[in-house]
């Protein structure tokens, strides 16, 4: 059966894991091995771990965590910050990593994107565009650095050029819901699928498996990515790693037959 893929994404800044509310007030939650740990035992369909403050802090990636991660990971994984060069790219593949995702440098740098695929394959490269609409605005922009930076390009022409320079997927991650489990940006979601081909996966807002039910809905076998879903609990947001079940994976696309068969 086909069925959406369900991404925990882990947000990792000075070592910790960390939860965001629009790109703001990191809260510790965690480690991140050990959240690696527990999405192995529950089957995850593939992770995406991201560090937030190496781009910030013009570093590149942190190879010996990245290392550490994927020896430890069994399911697909996909690392992205502080990456800017097709060299770092494949040393990260190189360790084990399936997928490679690039944001501010893609957005930044374009050629980089066709650069990385030539190294490493179009299928492991992963654009991420952070994207927020303005209080007075109608068009979604796209944002790099923690979204303080706002990118020179239209969002369609970013997620057009994404596509020609040879990603393979992309990601793209509403700051306006970050954190706040009150459901996907849905018409972002099915303006960004209108501009391209290429695979897309949403990223904020998710905060429930009816979340995850209503971006199939709208727009088909699509990756849904979310953190706090997979990380808080109940009203009071108790820290508690958790994952859908097989049976409760099936049972969103069940309810949404229309868009996949």
């Amino acid at each position: 059966m086909l069925r959406p893929r369900i991404i925990p994404c882990l947000l990792v800044s000075d070592g910790g894991l960390v939860k965001t509310q629009h790109f703001k007030d990191p809260k510790y939650v965690g480690d991140p091995i050990n959240a690696v740990k527990i999405f192995n035992e529950k089957e995850a369909d593939e992770l995406t771990v991201l560090d937030i403050d190496a781009t910030v802090q013009g570093r590149g990636p942190d190879f010996a965590m990245i290392e550490h991660l994927a020896v430890e990971c069994r399911m697909p994984l996909c690392y992205g910050g502080g990456v800017t060069t097709r060299e770092q790219a494949k040393r990260i593949i190189g360790l084990g990593v399936e997928k490679v995702a690039i944001s501010a440098a893609a957005v930044e740098s374009p050629a980089l994107i066709t650069q990385i695929a030539d190294e490493i394959g179009g299928q492991s490269v992963v654009v991420v565009l952070d994207v927020k609409k303005p209080m007075f605005g109608r068009e979604f922009e796209a944002y790099t650095h923690k979204g303080r930076r706002k990118a020179r390009q239209p969002l369609a022409d970013l997620v057009r050029e994404a596509e020609q320079r040879g990603a393979g997927e992309l990601v793209i991650n509403s700051i306006d819901r970050d954190g706040m489990m009150k459901g996907y940006d849905l018409d972002l979601a099915e303006r960004i699928r209108g501009m391209t081909r290429l695979p897309v996966t949403m990223l904020g807002g998710a905060g429930s498996l009816d979340d995850i039910g209503a971006l199939v809905d709208r727009c088909g076998i699509v990756g849904a990515a979310a953190g706090s879903l997979f990380v808080f609990k109940g009203a009071y947001r108790a820290v508690l790693i958790n994952y859908p079940t097989p049976a409760q994976k099936d049972e969103i696309v069940l309810k949404n037959l229309r868009h996949t068969q």
